[in-house]
């Protein structure tokens, strides 16, 4: 029998997902699973040192493992890496009820916003939020697709999927095609309703909604949030209104920084450069660097621990 469960693979001390394409994969590898396994995406968000994603299956079990190891090869093998990626137990929570599923998944799309990566859910396109109501919204694309011979460039290893389920430019196979988005819109009722609750701020009416609905713990941010490295409700919450400060660089950023300029200055061919190749203490000398001159990036490093992470110290 399926059930509704949300998800969360975290790593609290390495980055996961280090640039864009590390989480196009990221969302491929769970594509892929989602099928694999017959189950039902309703909604999902990447970032850097976590993903979430609310399903119905009978198997949750078989989609973390596959879209896991899957991603894991990949990561492994582009940055010269061994070993498990993120933390051994990951995070599930049952979901019953309309209302309970609604505020799961107004948590899960409002990823960007609560981790202050965008203004608004919808300007952050790492998580299914711009899948959902697309022609009424006015978000509904035309897709420039990869051609049939290089998609296996933007798939695990070895796998291959039906070119039914499109993929754009970049080798992200279209989140609209893999999420269930009728579904999602039914749940939601309309497009008003549904950026009614994009824009809703989390509080006691939300919580009052779902404990008139049954038994089960309401769904709230702490509880979708939980095992995130140095998540803070209380700037989430902040974040929620709008209020993003521009001025802090993100893990993306940061790890762009260090990828792109820092690390490839210890190689003689760039193409072969990682932070996985250096020593522990080459990559504590990076750190000392950026924290020594942190005014010099662009925007502000939020603490010594992202440092740390973004080299995976």
């Amino acid at each position: 029998m399926r059930k509704t469960v949300h998800l969360c693979l975290s790593s609290h001390d390495e980055i996961m997902y280090r640039n864009e394409a590390d989480l196009i994969m990221g969302f491929n590898c769970l594509a892929l699973a989602v099928l694999k396994t017959e189950s039902r995406l309703l909604a999902e968000g990447f970032l850097s040192t976590h993903n979430h994603s609310l399903l119905q299956t009978d198997n949750y079990k078989e989609v973390m493992r596959s879209s896991r190891y899957s991603y894991a090869r990949y990561f492994n093998a582009k940055y010269s890496r061994r070993g498990r990626l993120g933390e051994k137990q990951y995070f599930v929570l049952e979901v019953e009820g309309l209302y309970h599923c609604t505020s799961a998944s107004n948590y899960v799309l409002r990823q960007g916003l609560h981790h202050g990566l965008s203004d608004t859910p919808f300007g952050y396109p790492h998580c299914s939020a711009n899948a959902i109501f697309q022609k009424e919204l006015g978000k509904e694309t035309s897709v420039l697709s990869i051609p049939k011979e290089k998609r296996y460039l933007y798939l695990p290893e070895g796998v291959a999927i039906s070119e039914e389920y499109r993929m754009n430019e970049k080798g992200l196979l279209l989140r609209e095609d893999i999420v269930d988005t009728a579904y999602m819109e039914e749940i939601y009722i309309s497009p008003r309703n549904f950026l009614y609750q994009m824009n809703r701020l989390s509080g006691q009416k939300e919580i009052q909604e779902q404990q008139n609905e049954n038994n089960t713990p309401p769904v709230t941010i702490d509880k979708i949030e939980a095992g995130v490295p140095e998540f803070d409700v209380k700037k989430a919450l902040i974040n929620e209104q709008g209020k993003v400060n521009r001025s802090i660089l993100s893990d993306i950023q940061l790890c762009d920084i260090i990828d792109n300029k820092l690390v490839k200055r210890y190689f003689k061919d760039s193409h072969e450069s990682s932070i996985y190749l250096l020593s522990e203490r080459q990559r504590a000398n990076i750190g000392n660097l950026l924290w020594a001159d942190k005014n010099s990036y662009g925007g502000k490093f939020t603490s010594t621990k992202q440092i740390k992470r973004c080299l995976a110290l």
